[in-house]
């Protein structure tokens, strides 16, 4: 079926279950906000959009996709020709998708969704909201699976036990802890839904989501015992072994609501953004701690051997990157090179690192206008040539056994224009400022944010997206609690940085049908100084790759900037060199060299 086809298909089967408005979201089980496997792409599945992130709302008469800045151009191209609508988040004029669902929903009307992969906190939000229009939800129907005649099987692929030289801690030790935090609070169980959490606390990792290495599985615990709700076909005789070893019981997947329900009259902590409003329902005659997990924020903050570990893992990675970029620089002068034999030579070159195991995401190699799409993905069928001229966009990473990396350089393929210069430049500033902040502890992303933004905003330019994200220890390449960014929900309050977090600093310009730019190392939380005024903190840099000296116009750099600039270049010649010769040190050095006015 074409896309108009399935939402007229949609349509029908609203009206047999009178249904007035239905609402399909981005998540999964899990509620995972970004990366789900295949079988939850029901947004994509209606409405032919690929984005990782938004959702869709159908009525008898319109159907929308909501998507924020870094999709806009994506989308346009991607809905063309349909009845979906682009509505372009945050933007005046647009309302938010969850106000518009209550506005949509009439009086006496019915609004439907799959609860499964609706946040408990969205459902009581919705409930309040079409109380006062004396509307209802029913939230059992997932009526785009009943027209989704291929839809994707559940993944199944096998666990394996990520070893303590990589996690530093073991998984009993990873128990106590959290059990002690439950006992702080008060919590009689502890119900564990994020994704990455259950493969933290029990140093075990997957495969269930395409270059993410999570598994679908929930954890429930008590002072006494540790269920782990999994797929039992992925658990092999190791797994199995490491697992009771450990305390832990294995059950099937689908076994949780079922124990859920037997819980009565106990307090049990549990996130409302991560907790599924099917199974919320389960948990009805309990007390809930609403509250997020506490292994959110043990696995945000990196133990010793962690971060030894992820410095080894982004000299690997920067070896791979360096040779990607002296790869390039000469391929696209003698044979024809396109978005996707570059993204190809990148994956091969990663790949040759010890312990490496896969992306981190899929890699984001975008030529000239592409860039613009924040998250673009070239593919066989869809894929621009490179010319010897203007910018090639790459954004990528590795997750390697002992560590997680993403970086982001914009690389000149040929000649550039003032104007292109002007915006590396500019962007550059704002990446340089950030990874040079001092602050003091207590600081959140949103106090450090306009440190990135601040040289673009001078000239009326923004980019429509966060500047940084966490980093997960051979987890998801985007980690909470803590970001960089700005607006944040008072629903969930910026989170301080600690000592031993890792976050991005990617500021970028994008010019829509013209060009795309981003900067992006990884940073680590370092402490310094500490005196009567408090705790200073400040980042100590993690990726190790030159900028792209051709494309920085210095007269725009302070002496500040300038004198930072050649000491991070400096820093890049000195940990990549060993593991380069030839003409490929030689290149190293030249373009890392001490730039002076």
């Amino acid at each position: 079926m074409t896309v108009n086809e399935r939402i007229e298909a949609l349509r029908q089967l609203m009206r047999e279950n009178h249904l007035d408005v239905y609402y399909v979201p981005n998540e999964d089980d899990h509620l995972s906000e970004e990366y789900t496997a295949d079988y939850f792409k029901a947004k994509s599945y209606i409405s032919g959009f690929s984005g990782e992130s938004g959702c869709v709302i159908v009525t008898k008469d319109f159907a929308g996709l909501w998507t924020d800045g870094r999709y806009f151009t994506q989308a346009e191209n991607e809905l063309a020709g349909t009845q979906v609508e682009l509505m372009r988040l945050r933007q005046e004029g647009v309302p938010n998708p969850l106000d518009f669902l209550v506005e949509q929903t009439p009086d006496h009307g019915v609004l439907g969704f799959d609860g499964s992969v609706v946040s408990a906190r969205t459902m009581l939000f919705l409930e309040k909201k079409l109380a006062q229009k004396k509307a209802s939800i029913v939230n059992d129907v997932d009526l785009v699976g009943r027209i989704w005649e291929e839809r994707p099987r559940m993944p199944e692929a096998a666990l394996y036990v990520l070893d303590t030289k990589f996690t530093g801690v073991s998984a009993k030790d990873k128990i106590a802890r959290t059990r002690k935090a439950m006992e702080e609070v008060g919590a009689d169980e502890l119900f564990v839904s994020t994704l990455e959490d259950p493969c933290w606390l029990l140093n075990l990792r997957g495969d269930d989501i395409e270059n993410t290495p999570v598994a679908y599985a929930f954890v429930l615990m008590s002072a006494n015992e540790v269920n782990y709700y999994v797929d039992e076909k992925k658990v092999n005789a190791l797994v199995k072994a490491h697992l009771e070893d450990n305390g832990v019981t294995v059950k099937d997947y689908e076994e949780i609501e079922t124990d859920l329900l037997k819980l009565q009259n106990k307090v049990v902590l549990a996130d409302l953004d991560t907790l599924n409003s099917k199974l919320y329902a389960a948990l009805q005659g309990n007390t809930i701690l609403d509250q997020r997990s506490p292994i959110a924020y043990y696995r945000a903050v990196k133990n010793e051997v962690e971060i030894a570990c992820t410095k080894n893992a982004h000299v690997k990675d920067g070896v791979a990157v360096f040779k990607f970029i002296y790869w390039l620089k000469n391929e696209v002068k003698k044979s024809e090179v396109t978005e996707v034999s570059a993204q190809n030579k990148l994956y091969a070159l990663r790949s040759e690192g010890q312990d490496y195991i896969e992306p981190s995401f899929t890699t984001i190699s975008a030529y000239q206008a592409n860039g613009a799409m924040m998250h673009y993905s070239a593919t066989e069928e869809s894929h621009a040539k490179l010319e010897q001229k203007g910018f090639l966009l790459v954004d990528s990473g590795g997750t390697y056994k002992d560590g997680t990396t993403d970086i982001t350089r914009t690389i000149a393929v040929g000649p550039l224009t003032a104007e292109e210069k002007k915006y590396y430049t500019l962007v550059l500033k704002g990446h340089l400022d950030l990874m040079a902040a001092h602050f003091l502890k207590g600081t959140t992303g949103n106090n450090l944010d306009i440190l990135a933004r601040q040289p673009l905003w001078k000239e009326n330019i923004d980019y429509q997206c966060g500047t940084g994200h966490g980093v997960g220890h051979v987890l998801a390449v985007h980690e909470g609690p803590h970001r960089i960014g700005w607006g944040f929900s008072s629903l969930r309050p910026p989170v301080p940085f600690v000592e031993g977090m890792i976050v991005t600093d990617e500021p970028g310009v994008y010019l829509p049908h013209e060009l795309g730019i981003r900067i992006e190392n990884e940073l680590l939380v370092v402490n310094g100084k500490k005196n009567f005024y408090g705790q200073f903190m400040h980042f100590e840099t993690l990726t190790y790759v030159p900028y792209e000296v051709e494309a920085i116009d210095i007269s725009l750099l302070t002496d500040e900037e300038l004198k930072q600039l050649n000491d991070y270049h400096s820093q890049v010649c000195s940990i990549l060199s060993p593991y380069l010769q030839g003409e490929e040190l030689a290149y190293l050095k030249e373009v890392t060299r001490e730039l002076v006015r």
